[in-house]
């Protein structure tokens, strides 16, 4: 996962800190520089990493910081405030024309994801209620206009296409399209290259100079660590983007792309790519990674994914059955389906605060719902909504019927048990809008997965 090793050498660096009951200059000046190799290891640019931890240093080193009853705590929040402040401080929202459409221009290298991603915030926006338009400017690369169709017909989202036309008039008919036909977005999937030259310049700058895009955006690889900074610099210097979308961040990147390009190009990060899913797509809030970095969890972001992927009718259902001190194998099997549709569930886990620091020192898959839910599916729906009639001839069954063991069975039910405790503990100590959010997010997933 991205920042793991980051995260793991700022842990380190901090509980050297919490270990000593006052702080001295030098302490803090020592903690910086380990700061500063991790930064460094994580990609992230020299003179950023040299920044970023001489300003932390001139704010932990004051008298409000060493005087205080936790000095190490102080310190950390001050990382904490100037990592966010180093990846933009706050969200950066997509660009809104007052009068429709609103034209965004996708570009970047070859390779970058420009057409997936393309495709993904245009799939953000239609579940927002929006109208987006896809319009293939990509005449060069083979395949490109039929990459787009597919993925413009997975996300729903219309795409125009005008074989190898010239861009620029591809472009300008495209939005002529969308004022004729409402739609409110338009995505110019524009052309790349392997390395930036003068050609793909001079057409993207032709692009810009017909249509006036509202936003441009330019989509980057984050596995290439301090190249895909480097590349971001060199497009807003010829072309002048509105905003970054960084791919792949789910991967083993190191993280010092999105940790850079901000302080390097002057623009925000807008989105980023988790998987490679039409729906892998995150809006970058800097605060927010800045508490994953730190590992802090990022509560928000889990609730958001709760709300946009579970179902609402089932979540009630739940509630309804929580409330009533009822909760059988059915909700357990509706609930792991649910959970299914909001990810990775390490990734989900690394979101609650407590819970992300075990995460990391445990082998968690998702091999492990799916014999869960073959398990409970053995089951006959008698013995979902009463388990406590599986005997032992029941449990052979069972284990038979899905190809897994006695002892596989026992688990669940004993994982069960131990949820149906908890739920009865909490039910009457939480509202029902948070029972809603946290039924099998929170601290019943911390409760699953002991």
């Amino acid at each position: 996962m991205a920042f793991e090793g980051l995260s793991d050498k700022l842990e380190a660096a901090f509980k050297k800190l919490r270990s000593k009951g006052t702080l001295t200059e030098s302490d803090v000046k020592l903690a910086m520089r380990e700061v500063r190799l991790a930064l460094l290891e994580a990609d992230v640019s020299y003179k950023v990493a040299k920044d970023f931890t001489a300003t932390v240093t001139e704010r932990a080193i004051g008298s409000q910081v060493m005087e205080s009853l936790t000095p190490a705590q102080m310190v950390i929040k001050i990382v904490n405030e100037e990592l966010t402040n180093l990846m933009g401080g706050t969200q950066a929202r997509l660009s809104s024309a007052p009068h429709p459409p609103t034209i965004v221009m996708m570009c970047g290298l070859q390779g970058s994801g420009k057409t997936t991603h393309s495709a993904k915030i245009a799939l953000r926006l239609k579940n927002q209620g929006h109208h987006p338009l896809l319009a293939a400017c990509d005449i060069y690369r083979p395949a490109a206009i039929k990459q787009l169709q597919v993925v413009g017909e997975q996300a729903g989202v219309p795409v125009f296409e005008m074989g190898t036309e010239n861009p620029v008039i591809i472009a300008k008919e495209a939005i002529k399209l969308a004022k004729d036909k409402g739609y409110d977005y338009v995505f110019l999937d524009t052309a790349g290259r392997l390395h930036i030259d003068e050609q793909l310049m001079n057409e993207l700058k032709n692009i810009k100079a017909e249509v006036k895009p509202h936003e441009i955006l330019l989509v980057v690889d984050s596995m290439t660590g301090q190249d895909a900074v480097n590349v971001a610099a060199s497009f807003n210097e010829a072309l002048g983007i509105d905003g970054i979308v960084l791919t792949k961040l789910d991967g083993d990147t190191r993280g010092g792309a999105a940790l850079s390009a901000r302080a390097v190009t002057g623009k925000p990060i807008k989105f980023v790519g988790l998987g490679e899913k039409l729906d892998a797509l995150d809006v970058f809030y800097p605060d927010r990674m800045a508490s994953r970095i730190l590992g802090m969890g990022d509560v928000l972001s889990l609730i958001e994914k709760a709300e946009m992927n579970l179902d609402e009718k089932k979540a009630k259902e739940l509630e309804e059955n929580l409330m009533k001190n009822k909760f059988d194998l059915e909700d357990l099997l509706s609930q792991l389906r649910e959970m299914k549709k909001m990810g990775s569930i390490k990734e989900l886990l690394m979101m609650i605060p407590g819970i992300n620091k075990k995460v990391k020192e445990t082998d968690i898959d998702d091999s492990h719902l799916k014999k869960t839910e073959a398990i409970i599916l053995s089951m006959t729906p008698q013995e979902r909504r009463k388990p406590e009639i599986i005997n032992p001839s029941r449990k052979k069954r069972i284990a038979a019927g899905c190809g897994l063991k006695v002892e596989d069975v026992n688990r669940v039910l004993n994982q069960h048990r131990q949820m149906q405790k908890l739920f009865k503990s909490l039910n009457g100590k939480m509202g029902s809008k948070k029972m809603r959010r946290y039924g099998m997010t929170g601290a019943g997933l911390d409760e699953f997965f002991k």
